[in-house]
């Protein structure tokens, strides 16, 4: 766990090092423990079901970034990663349901925060709904692609609802496992590695920015570039490319747009800006998406308002009540099903529905020109979400 003041600052101002929100959001605050409800029975856990006309197929890829040196584990040699990749399918096409996580990795996610109440392995039973190896849509389509980059200490699975989501209404859709950035990823191989980075008492979190956006131009690189690492990468508009992310991997998505101009419109879900964006400014499309005490404008996390005025292009900055700094993650959903209370007022299906819808409309509008109201103000159907004047 995290002892200097700049961990624990990193952390709890949206790094986000309690995965399952445990640690309170807000500027270097302890700790404090979930109350947990004693279910009779281990619950049947389940994703909401994706919106969209379509089905969702899924593939994972191992990456190998051969000039890169893992910047967390040197001795471990190039940066490895790996991805989780979500497309349209026909419905019903595919017989075998993707696994959430693996057994083992229930049981790091879970004992990192010290969640011992349930069974160690109730994670991998986590009902999901993209069939692994499916088809892809019969015909000559190509789709928007959009990357997704987890929280701190979060495992790729964490975007999962959004992932398929975006897939099951026509997005191609890459979430990247940030290795030793995360409590458990398992490689082709059986190896699993942690979260070497969170035992790093010089941790800096713009270094941490960096990193990601490297491992996401990298990823890039291997769906888009000359010779593609995936098979079904001809699915892919490489003139069509956004990214979204959860808490840090929110804060690196301005970071990546900035560097690499394939990425054309981006999210941050409660994210940081460790980083800031040009002074210059940054002309892509932009939302931000947070809590209501955390970034409200004016509130605890300045570094929004700070960037907000950088922003050149389109723009919003909404809040959701009711919200805390996972509630934009599967794991406000699985949160209730386990009968944790972690905070968040708002229910957890609600909380993942909004996030997915307004993640959808920003990609709808700014990668594939189709008009949204939704973003244009409040919403009846959401009136949990406020905009920035």
């Amino acid at each position: 766990m995290i002892t200097t003041t700049l961990r624990r600052a990193a952390v709890t101002a949206c790094v986000g090092l309690a995965s399952l929100g445990l640690l309170a959001p807000g500027p270097a605050r302890a700790g404090t423990p979930a109350h947990q409800a004693d279910p009779p029975h281990a619950p049947s856990l389940t994703l909401p079901r994706p919106t969209g006309p379509y089905g969702v197929g899924t593939d994972t890829l191992h990456l190998v970034d051969a000039g890169r040196t893992d910047p967390w584990v040197p001795e471990s040699g190039p940066r490895e990663l790996m991805v989780s990749m979500y497309y349209p399918t026909r419905r019903g096409s595919g017989t075998t349901p993707a696994r959430y996580v693996t057994p083992r990795e229930s049981e790091l996610i879970l004992r990192s925060q010290g969640i011992t109440d349930v069974p160690a392995d109730i994670l991998s039973s986590v009902h999901t709904y993209a069939r692994s190896g499916a088809a892809p849509r019969a015909g000559r389509h190509t789709y928007p692609l959009v990357v997704l980059s987890p929280g701190f200490s979060f495992p790729r699975t964490s975007l999962t609802a959004l992932a398929e989501d975006l897939a099951s209404s026509g997005y191609v859709v890459a979430t990247v496992e940030h290795t030793y950035e995360s409590v458990a990823t398992t490689f082709p191989d059986g190896h699993v590695t942690t979260c070497v980075a969170c035992e790093r008492e010089d941790l800096d979190p713009r270094q941490v920015v960096l990193g990601r956006a490297a491992d996401v131009s990298f990823a890039l690189d291997e769906l888009v570039g000359p010779h593609p690492a995936w098979p079904l990468s001809g699915l892919i508009d490489p003139s069509r490319i956004g990214m979204a992310g959860h808490s840090i991997g929110g804060a690196s998505g301005g970071t990546t747009a900035a560097r690499d101009p394939r990425v054309r419109a981006v999210v941050n879900l409660d994210g940081t800006q460790f980083d800031p964006l040009p002074e210059s400014g940054l002309d892509v499309p932009f939302l931000f998406v947070g809590t209501e005490d955390g970034h409200s404008p004016g509130g605890a996390d300045t570094t929004w308002d700070r960037d907000w005025r950088r922003l050149t292009g389109w723009k919003r900055w909404i809040t959701v009540g009711g919200a805390v700094h996972f509630s934009f993650t599967d794991y406000a959903t699985l949160a209730d099903q386990l009968g944790l209370d972690l905070g968040q007022t708002v229910a957890g299906d609600r909380a993942v529905r909004i996030t997915n819808e307004y993640v959808g409309a920003f990609f709808d509008q700014h990668l594939r020109g189709r008009h949204r109201p939704l973003l244009d103000g409040p919403s009846r159907r959401y009136p949990e979400v406020r905009f920035r004047p």
